[in-house]
């Protein structure tokens, strides 16, 4: 039957969505109860320390502000570039005669035909769009610090601390998420040679992002961050 052609590609695939998908439910959670355990829970606790110590002594600090700010703007700047020209890649293989999938026909387990083709390469493309949205957004906000930082802060005045910091936030966090979904297309890219490699990538990268993204030592890294919130 013709729905046997699918039927990898229609549960191996979707697995492997629900499986990245679970994994970062959990890792917003555990951000969000216990943000100490996470590296992403420390450095946003961080960050909203470095825009106050920042703009006690903007003066002096103001080329340290200045290359930090920059750094991040060039790393959002490289994966946007990346991702867009990976984007112009697929549409143009879209747009081609699918030739592409002919040598292919004797080593891809699952569905091979046009139609999973043209669903693979538009998966891929769209992945790549909303990664490249992600981090011309975050660059938008972080070219928007960059100036506000170094206003005059006063007591009428609306750029505020708190002001900088939400904005710093909103551009690293457009960062982190324009990341993951970049990463996230790395197994969809083995798709094209089956669905089994998308389900196995998927657990390997996991265990890659588990080591990365949880911490050992959180009530530690709590109190060193509480003390220096203190003497703020």
């Amino acid at each position: 039957m013709e729905w046997r052609k699918y039927y990898l590609d229609m549960i191996l695939v979707p697995l492997a969505f629900l499986i990245t998908a679970g994994y970062h439910a959990k890792l917003w959670h555990k951000t969000r109860t216990e943000p100490f355990s996470t590296t992403i829970g420390i450095n946003a606790r961080a960050r909203r320390l470095w825009v106050p110590t920042m703009l006690k002594d903007i003066e002096k600090k103001n080329i340290l502000v200045a290359q930090s700010l920059r750094n991040l703007i060039m790393g959002s700047t490289l994966m946007a570039t990346t991702s867009i020209l990976l984007s112009a890649g697929l549409a143009a293989v879209i747009s081609s005669t699918y030739s592409v999938k002919k040598p292919l026909d004797d080593v891809v387990y699952g569905a091979h035909s046009e139609f999973m083709v043209a669903l693979k390469y538009l998966t891929l493309l769209t992945i790549f769009l909303f990664s490249f949205i992600c981090h011309s957004q975050s660059i938008r906000f972080l070219n928007q610090l960059s100036i506000l930082i170094c206003t005059p802060q006063d007591a009428m005045s609306l750029v505020t601390p708190k002001y900088l910091t939400d904005i710093l936030e909103k551009g690293t966090i457009l960062n982190t998420v324009g990341n993951r979904i970049f990463y996230s297309a790395i197994p969809l890219m083995l798709w094209i040679f089956g669905p089994v490699l998308v389900l196995l990538c998927s657990i390997a990268m996991l265990l890659v992002f588990y080591n990365l993204d949880f911490v050992c030592g959180s009530g530690k890294a709590k109190m060193v961050l509480n003390d220096k919130s203190d003497n703020v």
